[in-house]
């Protein structure tokens, strides 16, 4: 592979609460990208407040960037990153079926939960003062069914569904990379290619799917996810596009 990238900067903890809340408190001194990589989190987290499970060889880091833009372009590297972590999977396993991405930040492997993506920022208006995008990867083990929401997809490993062995530090070398590609591909051409790359990889696309939103709940098949990442749905309504929700197959 190639080399760490340039101007990306890399830290290795040995134990930290969370690799989010790291990146909060380092982020005001920082001048360009920062990876935090933590072998042990001991208050990790995932979307909405849950509790992201983290045993000894799974993978948990933040990537930090400093003055990201306005919020709609920064939210858009959800999708940038999860492209870097498909890529990444694929590098590592050395195969590319059953993979694949479920909007709006889970990477699948044959049909269950592999890894999540989870974005954190700071800053008023327009103003943002940076983006943490937190990645946590079933390396080794899986969290038990009873960790699992209703309705919420089987947790899978690497290892348990591929047979590939990778240790954290590795895999941060392979996703930092990638996530650099792709980001000067956002940087230089916009969301297009990266929605269309999204896109060709995404699960259960023109199947129905379930869209829930608090206690609300949309059922429609998953049409597209359109030019600002929403996820568009054709319901018995008629279109609908849907900025934030929580996916069901």
């Amino acid at each position: 592979m190639t080399a760490w990238p340039e101007n990306y900067g890399r830290r290795i903890l040995i134990e930290v609460d969370s690799t989010l809340s790291e990146a909060a408190r380092i982020a005001p001194g920082l001048r360009g990208p920062e990876w935090i990589l933590a072998h042990h989190q001991t208050a990790g987290r995932g979307r909405r407040g849950r509790v992201w499970a983290n045993p000894v060889g799974n993978f948990s880091a933040t990537l930090v960037l400093p003055q990201p833009g306005t919020p709609d372009r920064a939210a858009l590297r959800s999708f940038v990153a999860a492209l870097a972590l498909y890529d990444t999977c694929v590098a590592v396993s050395g195969r590319s079926d059953g993979f694949a991405l479920k909007w709006p930040n889970d990477v699948l492997l044959n049909g269950g939960k592999l890894a999540g993506i989870l974005l954190e920022s700071a800053g008023a208006g327009t103003a943002m003062s940076y983006l943490a995008i937190g990645i946590g990867v079933n390396l080794v083990a899986a969290p038990g069914g009873d960790t699992v929401e209703a309705r919420g997809l089987r947790p899978v490993s690497l290892i348990s569904e591929t047979g590939a062995q990778v240790d954290p530090e590795s895999f941060l070398e392979h996703l930092a990379v990638a996530y650099a590609a792709r980001e000067d591909q956002f940087t230089a051409y916009g969301f297009a290619p990266i929605r269309t790359a999204w896109l060709d990889r995404a699960a259960k696309l023109g199947q129905v799917i379930v869209a829930r939103t608090g206690t609300a709940e949309t059922t429609g098949t998953f049409e597209t996810v359109d030019a600002n990442g929403n996820l568009v749905l054709l319901t018995s309504q008629g279109r609908v596009s849907i900025p934030a929700a929580d996916v069901y197959f």
